[in-house]
């Protein structure tokens, strides 16, 4: 199976002109013979949306989800974009999109709600771990955060999945200046495709999209300002740069494609079975894993 990632810079709330661009990509990746087009987080929105996430928020049954769908033609496609349920409830979710049809949307379970982001403060959770079939490989999608929590790539891995597709909006200097998410995604990534020998297809974005954000004075600070201790912040605007460097990682750890950073790029390659099969047999970690008991235990540690 090809797997193209189109590595995007969505312009924040321009719904169309992001929805143009992604199908525009999905033909251009068909042409090029892509089985499967991996686009970022959010990638028909931008990702600081704030209080207004529901202008931008797509039902299933929406014309732009149809456009979007019906591009798939021949191809399939993940696409990271704002859902709103039949109930009203919004999520920040991946659209599988496979040969013209909405197979499902997968609805990001760890909603980050600390320093820059605040998606709990918006979004629903989602509530399950879902994996497809496609060209003989099985594939789990899953966005950003939770990759940052084991269990979930875990229960994937419980599903007998051959591929995880990985989208994410991660931006430098969202975690402060000690924490590097470049490295630490590369350690992720290779991390996961390795020990669960995968294949794990990460597309990240690129672009710069600036945030108000409220600083906290020091008590010296509210003293110059003429304030009472402890009264106060102040309000200003940051800007923040994502990053890019999408990358496919083989399931020996190995990174088969790599896009630039900073700028827009489109990167392709082949998911080889025989290459998974071969790890599985060199390096059969997975072997003897028996969910059963981690199930017995989750059982022991949250009910005895």
């Amino acid at each position: 199976m090809k797997v193209a990632i189109c590595q995007t810079s969505p312009v924040l709330f321009d719904l169309e002109a992001n929805l143009e661009t992604v199908i525009r990509k999905i033909q251009a990746g068909r042409e090029k013979g892509a089985d499967l087009i991996v686009f970022p987080e959010l990638a028909l929105t931008g990702y600081f949306l704030g209080q207004r996430y529901h202008e931008v928020a797509l039902r299933l049954d929406s014309k732009e989800i149809g456009r979007l769908a019906a591009a798939t033609r021949g191809t399939a496609a993940v696409v990271g974009f704002v859902e709103e349920s039949p109930s009203m409830n919004f999520y920040n979710s991946a659209l599988v999109a496979v040969d013209g049809e909405v197979l499902f949307a997968y609805r990001k379970l760890n909603l980050p709600n600390y320093g820059v982001f605040e998606e709990r403060k918006y979004f629903a959770a989602g509530k399950q771990v879902p994996v497809f079939k496609y060209h003989e490989l099985s594939i789990a999608v899953f966005i950003c955060n939770d990759m940052w929590h084991p269990s979930l790539p875990y229960l994937g891995i419980c599903q007998k999945a051959d591929v995880f597709v990985t989208i994410l909006n991660s931006s430098e200097g969202s975690m402060g200046t000690e924490f590097s998410n470049i490295e630490s995604w590369g350690i992720i990534n290779t991390f996961y495709a390795r020990v669960f020998g995968i294949y794990n297809v990460c597309a990240n974005r690129v672009g710069a999209e600036t945030l108000e954000v409220n600083r906290p004075l020091s008590d010296a600070q509210q003293a110059d300002a003429g304030r009472e201790e402890g009264s106060g912040a102040v309000c200003g605007r940051k800007t923040y740069n994502f990053w890019g460097g999408s990358e496919i990682i083989n399931p020996f750890g190995k990174c088969v494609a790599k896009a630039a950073l900073h700028k827009p790029d489109e990167i392709m390659t082949e998911l080889s079975r025989d290459l998974l099969r071969q790890k599985r047999i060199l390096l059969p970690y997975l072997r003897g894993d028996d969910p059963y008991f981690t199930h017995r235990q989750l059982d022991r540690i949250l009910y005895e």
